[in-house]
């Protein structure tokens, strides 16, 4: 059995995208599993494919886990923690958003490891994510 998981998008305009995220775990837990793929948004006006995300707004809840967001590269690189039991939001949009920092390998893509998870626990995320595109 696996932990029941979803992921929904909210929105995916030409500026943003906004996605909904949760997991009820039955102590499997999740691990660097991508949960942004930006070359699945959609693509500007202009036809332009989305080639990253910065992330703008984090919504979230978590039970009984805590979460690790991270820049999917060679070797990934952390986005934002969210930790264990604990619910928060925060607001990154008056600098522009989070930018990602990772290296050699960069996809621009975001992944999700739990840690500490065990039957039961939970967690539900919103990201509102800034869309990038190549010039």
């Amino acid at each position: 059995m696996a932990d029941a998981v979803t992921s929904t998008t909210l929105l995916d305009s030409d500026r943003l995208a906004i996605i909904q995220l949760t997991n009820t775990s039955d102590g499997t837990g999740e691990s660097a599993v991508t949960k942004v793929d930006v070359s699945g948004l959609q693509t500007n006006n202009f036809g332009k494919a989305c080639t990253g995300v910065r992330l703008a707004k984090i919504v979230y809840s978590t039970f009984g886990m805590s979460v690790k967001l991270l820049w999917d590269a060679t070797t990934d690189t952390i986005c934002w923690d969210l930790n264990e039991n604990y619910t928060d939001s925060e607001d990154f949009t008056e600098f522009g958003g989070i930018v990602n920092t990772a290296g050699t390998g960069k996809t621009g893509d975001i992944k999700l490891t739990t840690t500490g998870h065990a039957s039961g626990d939970s967690y539900v995320i919103v990201l509102t994510l800034i869309k990038d595109y190549a010039a």
